[in-house]
């Protein structure tokens, strides 16, 4: 099927290309912010058990225990950072953009690997668009199932989350736990730089309520650098962040 978005740009929605990494519980799955595996099981009461295979059960009835910025992809907004409460559900109201997709090898400072200001603005060459999608190189793909609790992962720099906003990108998606250093005494500069937040706990008046930044992708390699639209879902969660499914759509 063809869809024809903005009444010039048409993509095939039988070819989405899901850049989301699956909750699992089992040790495949991603892990980030030192907390354990999520947790999949039946609902037990007394000698009933919600899972048709044991036989006591019509229905598979499981709950489901898991921690949306530490166990897979996940999307936020600026509540993550602030005193108050914002939910991702009150402050995501559409879901398809014009997206870039960049590929970045992270430069090394210091003890650090950093995605730097000039190496986003190189890569976008002159693009401006709703949503920036950044693939880092080596892009291996034990990407979707690494434990990266007190690794120092790679991090975005401040004035790099600071072009992006200034470029007026409103989305911004990432394959690591977070845009920041993992050890960083809370300061959480890039976070900060990308939603203009400059008092956590009076939010100034400018701060971007309607961007997200999305964690822990993963970008095949068979898709190439360029413009798609991304559908960026999420679940309806009244929280700061939510397990979400963004998809990219190559712009026919």
């Amino acid at each position: 099927m063809i869809a024809t978005i903005n009444n010039n740009i048409n993509i095939d929605l039988s070819k989405p290309i899901d850049i989301s990494i699956p909750l699992t519980n089992t040790d495949e799955n991603p892990i980030a912010w030192y907390i354990e595996k999520p947790t999949i099981e039946p609902v037990i009461f007394g000698d009933w058990i919600g899972k048709v295979s044991e036989g006591k059960s019509s229905t598979n009835f499981n709950n489901i225990f898991f921690n949306p910025h530490g166990h897979g992809t996940h999307t936020e907004c600026l509540g993550h950072i602030t005193r108050d409460f914002y939910s991702i559900n009150q402050c995501l109201k559409q879901f398809f953009f014009l997206a870039e997709l960049i590929s970045v090898q992270p430069e090394i400072i210091g003890d650090d690997l950093v995605i730097t200001k000039n190496q986003i603005e190189k890569a976008l060459n002159g693009k401006f668009p709703e949503a920036i999608v950044i693939r880092t190189l080596p892009n291996l793909e034990s990407k979707k199932n690494l434990k990266y609790s007190n690794t120092n992962p790679p991090y975005l720099a401040e004035d790099a989350a600071r072009f992006i906003r200034e470029s007026g990108i409103k989305h911004l998606l990432i394959d690591l736990p977070s845009v920041d250093k993992e050890h960083d005494d809370g300061k959480l500069v890039a976070h900060k730089a990308f939603w203009n937040v400059t008092d956590v706990h009076n939010l100034n008046p400018d701060a971007r309520l309607d961007c997200t930044i999305t964690e822990m992708i993963y970008v095949p390699d068979e898709v190439l650098d360029g413009s798609y639209v991304l559908n960026l879902q999420i679940a309806s969660f009244e929280n700061d962040a939510s397990p979400s499914k963004p998809v990219l759509y190559l712009i026919q």
